[in-house]
């Protein structure tokens, strides 16, 4: 009876909202919002009294009707460096998605040259097109300073594996520590104690959190990897990394993504060394073909899809008043042939 009586309210008061939703369903916006997303952390039971609700009303989105009514656009603005690179790419691609599956448009900017003047243009554009939340891909630190010193009046938010620091605007990442740490676990649980790690550009924030969880994972157990190898993404800088080992080999190899570990792997194969046999390599990102690379890779995947989610609830929320405290996206280890016991 008394969601008879709110579906009548809702229909006289017009054409129905996700709040009338909300109301009627007796859950928050948020719930709402999860529920059109298809969100998994919604209970079973909840989820149909929404979709009920949902049918009862005749409820569907009208992005326009919400641009009239809260005077903004129903849209978010995005800022990337324009990097193709695997992690910021396919970010930029999931973020695209989510965004067109909670109802909102996109408004990409690229700023291939992050400073603050840079930034401080592109939130006034988004300004200019009256932005419901941003979200800054900052995969580097001059990103993420460029994004510090910029101003906007709405809510900001960052995709970066940082520690924010007081001022900042929400981050929200995958928990690059915890991947690398499931690497060094997986390595000397194969008996591997003669250890190099062939690290990305330290100005990134993935490099950074990969290279320090590993030595701080290797330490606890009492192992002294060999010095870093600086690398840049590349497979060209894995292939001369590897190159560098081939007198000296180590037990195993953690490259700090998958095309370094192709590059490594082109340079072992050239020189005859097997893998895993000889050397054991671990990569990170599981990167279409990985597990077609010879041999297949282990490696951590990163759950970009759910990142994409995550990130668009909580900017709603902090858009909806209803503000969530954003969670590290666990990755997943992958353990394929480029691994072995150690030998006795």
């Amino acid at each position: 009876m008394d969601q008879e009586v709110g579906v009548a309210g809702a229909v006289r008061a017009g054409r129905p909202g996700m709040n009338d939703v909300a109301k009627v369903a007796g859950v928050s916006h948020q719930t709402v919002s999860r529920v059109l997303n298809d969100h998994p952390n919604v209970r079973p039971e909840t989820r149909q009294r929404v979709l009920e609700a949902i049918d009862a009303l005749g409820y569907r989105r009208n992005s326009a009707a919400r641009a009239l009514v809260t005077r903004r656009s129903a849209t978010v603005g995005i800022v990337t460096s324009g990097s193709m690179q695997f992690g910021p790419a396919t970010t930029l691609a999931v973020l695209e998605q989510s965004a067109r599956a909670a109802g909102y448009f996109v408004s990409v900017a690229t700023a291939a040259e992050p400073t603050p003047e840079t930034m401080t243009e592109i939130f006034g554009s988004f300004m200019d097109q009256s932005v419901e939340g941003i979200v800054v891909i900052a995969p580097e630190e001059r990103v993420a300073n460029a994004a510090r010193a910029a101003s906007a009046h709405v809510p900001v938010l960052m995709l970066a594996a940082m520690d924010p620091q007081p001022g900042d605007p929400t981050v929200v990442h995958v928990d690059q520590r915890s991947g690398a740490r499931l690497l060094v676990r997986h390595l000397l649980d194969l008996g591997h104690r003669d250890l190099v790690h062939v690290s990305g550009p330290l100005d990134w924030f993935d490099a950074l959190a990969r290279r320090d969880a590993w030595h701080d994972e290797l330490a606890s157990s009492g192992v002294h990897p060999r010095e870093d190898i600086v690398g840049d993404w590349t497979a060209e800088a894995g292939y001369q990394a590897g190159r560098a080992l081939l007198g000296n080999l180590p037990d195993a190899v953690f490259a700090a993504n998958d095309q370094t570990a192709l590059g490594l792997l082109h340079a072992f194969a050239e020189a005859g060394v097997r893998v895993p046999d000889d050397v054991s390599v671990v990569g990170y990102d599981d990167v279409q073909g990985s597990d077609h690379f010879i041999p297949p890779l282990t490696t951590v995947r990163q759950d970009f899809d759910a990142l994409g989610r995550h990130a668009m609830e909580v900017l709603i929320g902090a858009v909806t008043g209803e503000p969530l405290v954003p969670v590290p996206v666990p990755p997943q280890l992958l353990v394929r042939a480029s691994t072995a016991a150690a030998h006795s």
